[in-house]
């Protein structure tokens, strides 16, 4: 660190974030555009870091960047009422756990694939048959 700040790829280092995306947060308003040098080049504070790296560990939890952007308003409020946060959150979850029951639908059928396939010829192939026939896949069934 500079006496004045963080180059960008300091603040990559820091934040586990590649400078190219740094730059996509700065031009979507995630972040605001940083000091820059005379020779124009940006500096990034310990608390533009810091929200980096928030933005970071929001997006591996698959966060939506509008999401982030009212999780990051709210954390700018710390006596504010989390109940929005909240929401937020339970909102995602319900997300994560249909995708979830998705998942274990693909599995099985992928299990039931390969379990039917008798290793034979392509022409015989229950993997090949399976895909080829969308109305039998049970992940594309319409739920009752």
């Amino acid at each position: 660190m500079t006496e004045r700040g963080y180059s960008i790829g300091e603040a990559s280092e820091r934040s586990g974030v590649k400078v190219t995306t740094i730059r996509f947060y700065e031009n979507i308003g995630l972040i605001s555009a940083p000091e820059r040098t005379g020779g124009n080049r940006r500096l990034y504070g310990a608390a533009e870091v810091d929200r980096i790296t928030f933005i970071r560990h929001a997006r591996e939890l698959g966060f939506e960047i509008e999401d982030i952007r009212g999780l990051l308003a709210m954390a700018e409020k710390p006596n504010a009422s989390c109940q929005e946060a909240d929401r937020i959150a339970r909102h995602h979850l319900k997300g994560v756990n249909h995708r979830l029951r998705q998942l274990e639908l693909m599995r099985k059928e992928l299990h039931r694939m390969i379990e039917e396939c008798e290793h034979g010829r392509v022409c015989d192939c229950r993997v090949i048959q399976t895909l080829a026939d969308h109305g039998q896949c049970q992940h594309h069934r319409p739920e009752s």
